[in-house]
């Protein structure tokens, strides 16, 4: 069942979330359940679905290691390699 929310935001606000929701092809509706929906939600649960919110320096690392195998004695390796 939905429910009508009315929501009062700053004017400024609320136009730059209105072209956000554009540009991710979203309603302003959507957009709000989905941040609603992250709140009741554990950071590791949530879905890799905003790859635009992402700062430049992580969008260029996405997928760096794909098909690499790569493991936690890896890790420890390297954290010891450079710690020394």
């Amino acid at each position: 069942m939905q429910t009508k929310l009315t929501l009062r935001l700053d004017d400024r606000l609320i136009r730059r979330a209105k072209a956000y929701a554009q540009r991710s092809g979203k309603s302003l509706s959507e957009l709000v359940a989905d941040l609603l929906a992250r709140l009741q939600s554990p950071l590791t649960d949530l879905p890799d679905t905003a790859p635009a919110t992402r700062s430049p320096s992580v969008r260029a690392l996405a997928g760096a290691l794909a098909g690499h195998e790569v493991d936690l004695e890896d890790y420890q390796r390297h954290r010891t390699q450079k710690h020394r």
